[in-house]
């Protein structure tokens, strides 16, 4: 009797786990949030937004020919038209044309984990260093044979040092002069800072940097890998790895739209494997680089 007795209790038991178990996956992977966000853009999607779910793949995995090293992050040159990446192993920026053909290689000496790099301006970058969470600003010339980072400009913040879980991209509002940086996660936090790079040496050099909780609460993704400030707009791309997302937040930081780096979406025929680098350029066209050195461009098909 007792046998019988047990079996509705064990199966309670085995019915409650599995509740908690899926709760703390919802909670971790971010899927409630996601699928109310996917239902209530079907239902209604926002007017305003770019319509990232309209993108389509046009380069696909494309091997970046001639790198041993991972490419991390990416930007976009307006002046030279061309992209720019850095690798962390053997340190470089390298730059990149719109087809993902490399083009130039500038090693890179002192900067210690580069990690993201972003075109804050002609012949004007900054540069990421993961560990020690510094920002560093760099001039390239045509001629410019290496960078030195104790030749720089330089910005150490040190919020929340946490390893290699630290800034992971980087965007730049030129009207606003504010400086996107993305924290991988441990938290997840994008920070706004004003006052670097400093531009007008007959003004005081005072930086501020702002944090927008509210924003980063709105993010349903488990971290940040890259991200991307649209000029046109005002929005703000933020593209997640372990997501496989790339998710536009409008000037308050509402999500509007998403495009998808799983098999099957955008007209992938496989999902992008390690999303690193986000960029885009004056039509719309964003560009993509993933681990292991694969190149993507997604554009909107012509209407």
């Amino acid at each position: 009797m007792r046998r019988y007795v047990r079996l509705p209790l064990i199966l309670a038991v085995v019915g409650l786990l599995a509740v908690l178990l899926l709760s703390m996956a919802g909670q971790e992977f971010r899927l409630f949030e996601r699928g109310w966000f996917n239902l209530k853009t079907w239902w209604q999607p926002a007017e305003q937004s770019m319509g990232l779910d309209r993108y389509r793949v046009a380069i696909e995995a494309q091997t970046i020919d001639g790198l041993d090293d991972d490419v991390s992050a990416l930007t976009y040159d307006p002046d030279r038209k061309t992209l720019f990446t850095v690798t962390n192993q053997r340190s470089e920026l390298i730059e990149l044309s719109l087809d993902g053909r490399i083009l130039r290689r500038v090693p890179l000496t002192g900067f210690g984990d580069p990690e993201a790099v972003e075109y804050v301006g002609p012949n004007s970058y900054v540069i990421t260093d993961e560990r020690q969470q510094r920002l560093i600003r760099v001039r390239l010339d045509d001629d410019t044979m290496f960078l030195d980072a104790n030749d720089a400009e330089q910005l150490s913040l040190g919020i929340g040092l946490n390893g290699n879980k630290g800034f992971e991209g980087l965007a730049y509002d030129s009207a606003g002069k504010r400086l996107f940086v993305a924290k991988e996660r441990d938290p997840m936090v994008i920070y706004e800072i004003h006052g670097f790079p400093h531009d007008n040496p007959e003004q005081p050099y005072a930086v501020h940097v702002v944090q927008d909780r509210k924003r980063d609460e709105r993010l349903f993704v488990r971290d940040l890998s890259s991200l991307q400030f649209d000029e046109r707009s005002g929005h703000l791309l933020a593209l997640s790895d372990e997501s496989r997302l790339v998710l536009e937040l409008d000037v308050k930081g509402k999500p509007l739209s998403t495009l998808s780096l799983r098999k099957g979406y955008q007209g992938l025929k496989q999902a992008v494997p390690q999303a690193e680098g986000i960029a885009m350029d004056e039509a719309g066209t964003i560009y993509m680089v993933s681990e292991p050195n694969l190149f993507y461009v997604f554009k909107q098909p012509a209407d």
